[in-house]
């Protein structure tokens, strides 16, 4: 029997949710680790294991059990200090590529210098996504993030109106993740939990696109 292939994510912001949900629908073990547990809690389900945790403190990242891992992706953002240490130190369990997220080029080196095998800019390319969108007069009602994802933005439905994210559980019933709530000329980027969704509000999602394309459709 062919042996499931194991990550480390760390780090559950956009970035670092979307990479380890997507692992695990691809049929991966994932371990997904973040120290704000109300995070590490909106990816239960959606992962292997979810654990409330500091990969920075060497004695936490042993108990984790993590040096037999193919890899680890680090997600962190833009704490340099932090994606550095956690990449020593994740480098020192054994784990053989350790992906980690950069916001400038400066980060860049500075974490391909002390272990990264590789750097990814996740908002640089995203950008580059939404400037094809723009210029083709789409203004971001939809960005392709593969063959089969999207992020989309879907009029809010009835029934989610008055009724906060946590209320309205749209990962359970549908699979995707709100990443803004849009209100008039205002973005809520990142909303949490508690934040709700008004009369007339947008509602800017990542998802399947068959999932996006059928909301976006009611």
């Amino acid at each position: 029997m062919v042996k499931k292939r194991e990550f480390l994510v760390v780090g559950l912001g956009l970035f670092g949710t979307s990479v380890a949900t997507a692992l695990k629908k691809s049929g991966c073990q994932v371990l997904a680790v973040d120290k704000d547990e109300d995070r590490v809690r909106e990816v239960l389900g959606e992962v292997t294991h979810a654990v409330v945790a500091d990969v920075t403190d060497p004695e936490q990242l042993e108990d984790l059990g993590v040096k037999d891992y193919d890899a680890a992706i680090i997600a962190i953002g833009t704490d340099l200090e932090t994606s550095i240490l956690a990449t020593i130190l994740i480098k020192e369990t054994g784990i053989p590529f350790v992906l980690a997220k950069a916001s400038s080029a400066l980060q860049a080196r500075v974490l391909k210098k002390v272990g990264a095998d590789k750097i990814v800019f996740p908002e640089e390319e995203m950008g580059v996504h939404v400037a094809a969108n723009l210029t083709v007069g789409n203004f971001f009602a939809a960005v392709e993030l593969s063959a089969t994802h999207s992020i989309m933005e879907l009029d809010a439905l009835p029934e989610w109106e008055g009724k906060t994210l946590k209320e309205c559980d749209l990962r359970k019933k549908y699979g995707i993740n709100v990443v803004g709530i849009r209100k008039g000329e205002d973005l809520e980027m990142n909303p949490g939990p508690e934040s709700r969704i008004g009369h007339n509000d947008i509602v800017v999602a990542i998802g399947k696109n068959d999932v996006l394309t059928s909301l976006a459709a009611k």
